[in-house]
């Protein structure tokens, strides 16, 4: 008998969605750490959100996962990003206290049914020739178990870079995670080095914030999660503030440029091209006269401020007088120094779509040993890598989301078809179906998957179908009913400048007048006045009239996809004696072995002409069978 049905290596961000993940849908769970007291760390910015990367936490959320709830206790800041734009693009994002946050996800994992938290280093697998189960401490005990997910983090071989000194070390001075990265590459699995890094840290009270712009959040009620229902007052939220590097600055590193480990030689390996270091900027941006640097708290309990953007590698006599050029900062006190990391992932061909080890079944990953960047994106990797374990212990079809499904779906599509050679961060630019994706809706495109898998409680599915039910039901009556040209409605006009009416209009086409809302045009409708119109659905009601043609489109565009997409590939088939493709076509899905010719269509190296033929012998097999 095994001793658990799913071990979780790593107690980051992927590491707890996936144990947590796991542990709900009631199977016995073991979440490995190498220090309890960092789970939930965040060794780089306490933020959770962000461009495209708020979405996803929403998305985390509406499937059963636990981030948004931890990111809706005690934040500092929470604000509506891109609010000028439209709804395809707005997400939100929050500054978290660095102390508070891993607290109450800490509590959360030891407190949990059917998990059990351990610390123990894992140095090798085991495993027979076909498949893993279970793995090897370093203090020589052996634990088994139907599946294993690595989240191993920043850690596996991980070293700390600054200047010249090298140190062998994990993030935030805990100790790097040795002998796991060798016992996969003895197993035959790639890996490979990839960087980031993390700016310094000052402290607050030798910060002259009078040089700087401040930055406040949005007002109201703001939150991640749908269940959340307690919000901390605007007034209580701590402002952020923008300065910018100065001439000075840039002259200063321009000149010590050799001294950093990255232009000095030392790092060989990619780092992430959309949070680069400071002196990254310069280089590649040579033109520009100055860059912006945002000033964050780091928890209301320390005086930490984190200088975003200002990450580095210089030695640390040369940090010093950097901070000391940029406005408010020459009388800057450090807390602690930038430094790069470098450690070891898995190269993206050796995972499937459902996050498992092609070769070693039982073995999957997630979160930056996917070779990504970000909590979010890790979360979303853990909890995807969790239910996909779960669910085949089950005998049950795994959960691989569509790219105009979730955010998730093309971070793993992009993984998995396209790969990464640096580490990969999630943007809504490289969503085509963005505006289906919304911050708004995310609990109707995935609460119906969440529950189906056992992650949504029946209470909290029945709210999401009452919802439901009522934002259909409104959507009908603005539809029937007409709106006349009222004293009051064409005031209500004229208070935002648009053109009164002269008769009747359907309500659903008034509200989708630029300026009109459907807050507004309530009262003006009588049939609507029994209904418990919460903000999140009027919000709903009114993108959907505003937005429906476009949404409408951008539904066909992805129905038309879907068809090629949805054509499965057989398992085990033969591309590289398959007749008509080229040599580089042949080895790239050799490599890959994607599921769908959907997924083929998107691998570099593959063209259409290779995805021609390819349906042909899709076809051909089908039919033979």
């Amino acid at each position: 008998m095994l001793d658990y049905e799913v071990i979780v290596v790593g107690g980051g961000h992927a590491g707890l969605e996936a144990a947590f993940a796991a542990a709900h849908m009631g199977h016995k769970t073991l979440l490995l750490s190498l220090n309890i007291q960092k789970m939930g760390n965040m060794p780089c910015n306490p933020s959770i959100g962000g461009s495209a990367k708020g979405i996803v936490v929403r998305e985390i959320d509406a499937l059963g996962g636990m981030m948004g709830k931890a990111a809706d206790h005690h934040y500092l800041q929470m604000k509506m990003l891109n609010t000028g734009k439209g709804p395809g693009v707005q997400c939100l994002r929050s500054q978290q206290d660095k102390l508070e946050y891993p607290k109450y996800i800490q509590d959360l994992a030891l407190s949990c049914p059917n998990l059990i938290v351990q610390e123990g280093m894992v140095v090798g697998l085991l495993h027979d020739e076909t498949h893993v189960f279970g793995v090897k401490l370093e203090n020589g005990n052996e634990i088994s178990a139907n599946a294993v997910i690595l989240a191993t983090g920043t850690y596996m071989e991980s070293q700390i870079f600054r200047g010249r000194e090298i140190k062998d070390e994990g993030p935030d001075g805990e100790k790097p995670s040795k002998g796991l990265s060798p016992y996969l590459k003895s197993m035959g699995i790639e890996v490979y080095r990839l960087k980031t890094g993390t700016p310094p840290r000052i402290k607050r009270e030798s910060i002259d914030f009078s040089k700087a712009s401040i930055q406040p959040g949005t007002e109201g009620e703001l939150a991640f999660s749908y269940e959340t229902t307690k919000f901390i007052p605007f007034e209580e939220q701590i402002p952020c503030h923008l300065i910018y590097t100065t001439s000075e600055t840039h002259q200063l590193i321009r000149e010590h440029l050799n001294e950093t480990s990255l232009y000095g030689g030392l790092i060989k390996s990619a780092g992430p091209r959309y949070c680069p270091s400071i002196e990254s900027k310069l280089v590649n941006f040579p033109d520009k006269e100055r860059h912006q640097l945002f000033l964050e708290p780091e928890s209301r309990y320390t005086d930490s401020i984190y200088l975003q953007g200002f990450s580095t590698s210089m030695p640390v006599e040369i940090q010093e007088r950097m901070v000391r050029t940029l406005p408010g900062f020459e009388k800057a006190e450090f807390l602690k120094y930038a430094y790069a990391i470098e450690y070891d992932a898995i190269h993206t061909q050796e995972f499937s779509a459902t996050l498992e080890i092609k070769k070693w079944p039982g073995l999957y990953i997630a979160g930056q040993i996917c070779g990504t960047s970000g909590y979010e994106e890790a979360a979303a990797l853990g909890l995807m890598a969790g239910i996909n374990a779960s669910l085949k212990l089950e005998n049950k079809s795994p959960l691989i989301l569509r790219r105009d499904e979730a955010y998730i779906g093309v971070m793993i599509d992009d993984l998995v078809t396209k790969g990464t050679e640096e580490p990969y961060r999630l943007m809504s630019s490289r969503a085509e179906f963005r505006l289906l994706m919304r911050h708004d809706n995310a609990d109707i495109r995935l609460t119906e998957i969440g529950h189906q898998i056992g992650l949504i409680s029946q209470s909290r599915y029945e709210h999401f179908l009452k919802k439901i039910n009522t934002i259909e039901q409104v959507k009908q009556i603005l539809q029937n009913k007409y709106i006349g040209a009222k004293k009051a409605v064409n005031q209500y006009l004229a208070s935002i400048e648009s053109t009164p009416l002269k008769g009747g209009v359907q309500a659903f086409e008034l509200l989708k007048r630029p300026g009109v809302k459907f807050e507004k045009i309530v009262d003006f409708i009588p049939e609507l006045q029994d209904f418990c119109l919460t903000k999140d659905i009027l919000e709903e009601v009114e993108i959907i009239s505003k937005f429906e043609g476009y949404i409408a489109k951008e539904k066909r565009e992805a129905d038309n996809v879907r068809k090629i997409e949805e054509m499965n590939i057989p398992s085990g088939f033969d591309y590289l004696h398959m007749d008509g493709l080229r040599i580089e076509a042949r080895q790239k899905l050799n490599a890959i072995k994607p599921l769908t010719v959907g997924q083929a269509s998107r691998i570099s190296g593959v063209n259409p002409c290779d995805i021609t033929i390819l349906i042909l012998n899709v076809r051909r097999s089908f039919e033979h069978e």
